[in-house]
């Protein structure tokens, strides 16, 4: 008895018996004329980066994720299309563009994979951001404007091995020995370390209060191995950030973060962009599956034309649909500046959810066919798995959610 998944394989992998997926032919997913909200200039980005992620992206992703690689060579193509720091001021090497524009950027590269958003988010929101916000204006000068068009890499060091959810508990210690800070400690999931430059490590002080710090990885006492046992975000940089005794000058300290609200608001602004980027992996696996639908021939008819496969496609059109207005919503507040944390909490949680449904009822409607490469789908379903966790996971987002409606701590 055959157990091949599919009937027939073209030469170039892109038929499949009577199934044919052509990425090229995405043109985006506007069921209720979302696209009357944007400003001009924001299509215009927004199709500048989906052209880019289409003929630049899309046709060598899939091989990455297979190799286990990360396309560093895009790095600078990223920085060129202002996707590293894109909502940062235009002074320090930033765009200067609204935070609409900003999560649009991260849809159209997250349709492409969700380690290439990733990379984009920690370059911008984990370490511009937090060095924009509370660094010295000699830290800007130094770090911003080399970030910002990759010229330097950067990484953010918050989780440790026995602190996820909980970051106040923290066991990495920076010790003040005259003009500089000693630091030891172990970080984990720390996308870009091992190619990076600077890592944001946050530590306890002396006082016990958590800092920011700014630590070059060619330092005696840095190593960041990576982390290659995963099946997901394989074609992202995960590493540790290992500080034995590291010596870092006193002026490395981001001297305006104090407290735990530092690093928290950091998530707060890589949270924000999680929440558009999923809605790109959620398109890219409802294109695929839509494709499939209306060319694949089972019982002498395309099954698009079965009500079970219609449902399907429906309710994926409808949850991403829903998450795109949730989306555009928030942008408009964070660009008016009123944007709640707890607001992007529940952004974040819905739309990654519906993200990782989005890819699993994909993979159904094709069949066999949707665990091949040829597809996106079975990688991004992979990757969302992750990103429903990083972050902050999807329980931890229901208690902040649940703690602002009710006023009732359900940490505690």
């Amino acid at each position: 008895m055959s157990t091949s998944l599919s009937d027939s394989v073209a030469v170039d992998g892109a038929t499949l018996g009577s199934a044919t997926y052509d990425p090229a032919a995405y043109d985006g997913l506007d069921y209720v004329g979302l696209d009357d909200l944007l400003t001009d200039e924001q299509r215009a980005i927004r199709d500048e980066v989906r052209a880019f992620v289409t003929a630049e992206v899309l046709p060598l992703i899939e091989e990455h994720a297979q190799a286990m690689t990360f396309p560093m060579h895009l790095a600078k193509d990223f920085a060129r299309l202002g996707l590293l720091g894109p909502n940062l001021p235009t002074e320090y090497g930033g765009g200067g563009h609204s935070n609409i524009t900003y999560g649009l950027m991260m849809q159209e590269i997250e349709r492409a994979d969700s380690g290439l958003r990733s990379f984009c988010s920690v370059q911008g929101s984990l370490v511009m951001y937090p060095i924009w916000r509370y660094g010295s204006e000699a830290q800007k000068r130094r770090w911003l404007p080399a970030l910002a068009q990759a010229d330097a890499i950067g990484c953010f060091a918050l989780t440790e091995p026995d602190h996820g959810s909980d970051p106040g508990g923290m066991e990495t210690r920076a010790t003040r020995d005259g003009g500089e800070y000693v630091l030891t400690g172990h970080k984990r999931w720390s996308t870009n370390a091992s190619e990076g430059d600077v890592a944001v490590v946050w530590a306890k002080d002396d006082e016990g209060e958590i800092g920011g710090f700014l630590v070059e990885l060619d330092r005696p006492g840095v190593s960041t191995p990576r982390i290659m046992d995963k099946w997901s975000l394989r074609a992202a940089i995960t590493s540790e950030v290992i500080l034995d005794e590291v010596r870092i000058p006193a002026s490395n300290r981001l001297p305006e973060a104090q407290g735990l609200k530092g690093p928290l608001s950091c998530l707060t602004q890589a949270r924000y962009g999680i929440a558009w980027g999923v809605i790109g992996a959620a398109t890219a696996c409802y294109d695929a599956a839509l494709q499939h639908a209306k060319n694949r021939i089972q019982f002498d008819r395309p099954i698009g034309q079965f009500q079970l496969i219609q449902e399907r496609l429906v309710d994926m059109m409808q949850e991403i649909t829903k998450a795109q207005l949730l989306a555009w919503r928030l942008g408009t507040l964070k660009d008016q500046g009123t944007l709640r944390p707890q607001q992007v909490s529940l952004a974040k949680r819905n739309n990654c959810q519906m993200a990782a449904d989005v890819a699993r009822s994909a993979r159904q409607v094709l069949g066999g066919n949707g665990v091949l490469g040829m597809y996106p789908v079975m990688r991004h379903m992979a990757n969302l798995e992750s990103v429903l966790t990083y972050e902050g996971t999807h329980e931890v987002h229901t208690l902040i959610v649940g703690r602002d409606i009710t006023g009732l701590n359900a940490f505690a």
